[in-house]
């Protein structure tokens, strides 16, 4: 059965090993199979829920394009744009977010993690969130989005506000409710400071995370000062549950080399911590260092990278306003 795929990244500048292996890489495998329609998004409306320098997003946006091409995007064969250029998403959400209930919306996990203690001092934008996110698969029919285990919640509020909407008027499966891709393992790469929080730019650290910009000797001395413990590496995979760091480090290992994670651990069982870090580190040299030399050749490119964008924008548009009529339609405007 052929799948109408839809996902996206946030531009939020300086992207890491995290949304590579934790997305980027799946979406290139997605891609290049002839039966999925694949439309992946520069979501940059959600990214405005924290503040974002206004002469930097623009390079942000191209720097997320360049990173889908150079990770092995076509954009000839998928549909790439950004977010706001298609403005029935906007007008999408809103429709939405009269079917969707603040009950819903009040038990998002994300939401209560990213506003803190003081929820108050919280945008709308942010508690609204998923509703958007809810707007952009359904604008397309999606069939299957590829979502981490932090995004499985939203998802299962998406297909909420779907079989809603068509239940209250009427209109049954108009709104299609979505599968989720999971990734088996490692789609949440962890910091390389803490194997219990999630890698991310927002880190204050350097070191915590493999930056796609970064050199040779950069991947090499981040990997080498990476948090361990003090133990061999693990015997058997049993050995990884109380071991977050070890796990991290031989998920990340494991995704580079598209092997099972339990044979990974067998590869390195009762082996010094020192001779994988080795190891790990050529494999991400050997993957990393062209990724991003090739980013940065293209975002020389600027009108290259515009171009694909317009384009792509142009194609998303034929579809998601079309299912926007639809819609009016339905509510009689």
């Amino acid at each position: 059965m052929e799948k109408k795929i839809f996902s996206g990244v946030q531009p939020t500048g300086n992207l890491h090993l995290g949304n590579y292996l934790g997305a980027i890489k799946n979406f290139v495998d997605l891609g290049k199979n002839a039966k999925n329609e694949c439309i992946f998004c520069v979501v940059d409306l959600h990214a405005i829920t924290v503040n974002q320098d206004p002469k930097k997003f623009r390079d942000h946006i191209r720097e997320t394009v360049a990173t889908f091409i150079a990770s092995g995007i076509d954009p000839k064969k998928n549909i790439i744009f950004n977010q706001s250029q298609v403005s029935a998403h906007s007008e999408a959400a809103w429709i939405l977010g009269c079917t969707a209930r603040m009950g819903w919306l009040n038990r998002m996990t994300q939401f209560k993690e990213k506003a803190g203690k003081d929820k108050e001092k919280a945008s709308i934008g942010l508690f609204s969130y998923p509703v958007l996110m809810a707007a952009d698969i359904l604008l397309y029919d999606a069939t299957h989005v590829p979502v981490g285990d932090d995004q499985k919640q939203h998802l299962e509020l998406c297909r909420d506000i779907a079989q809603k909407f068509n239940n209250d008027f009427m209109v049954e499966n108009f709104l299609a409710a979505p599968e989720p891709l999971i990734q088996k393992e490692f789609s949440r790469i962890m910091s390389l400071k803490d194997g219990l929080k999630k890698m991310s730019k927002s880190e204050p650290s350097d070191y915590s995370r493999i930056n796609l910009s970064d050199n040779q000797d950069q991947i090499v001395n981040k990997i080498k000062k990476a948090k361990t413990d003090t133990l061999p590496m693990p015997m058997e995979i049993k050995d990884l549950e109380e071991r977050p760091e070890a796990r991290n480090l031989l998920g990340i290992y494991s995704s580079l080399q598209k092997k099972e994670l339990e044979k990974s651990v067998q590869e390195f069982s009762g082996k010094n911590f020192s001779e994988f870090k080795e190891i790990l580190s050529q494999a991400l040299v050997d993957k990393i260092f062209p990724l991003s030399l090739e980013i940065k050749k293209l975002l020389s490119e600027e009108a290259y990278l515009d171009k694909i964008l317009i384009e792509g924008a142009q194609k998303a548009n034929d579809i998601a306003s079309k299912k926007l009529k639809e819609i009016h339609k339905i509510l009689g405007f």
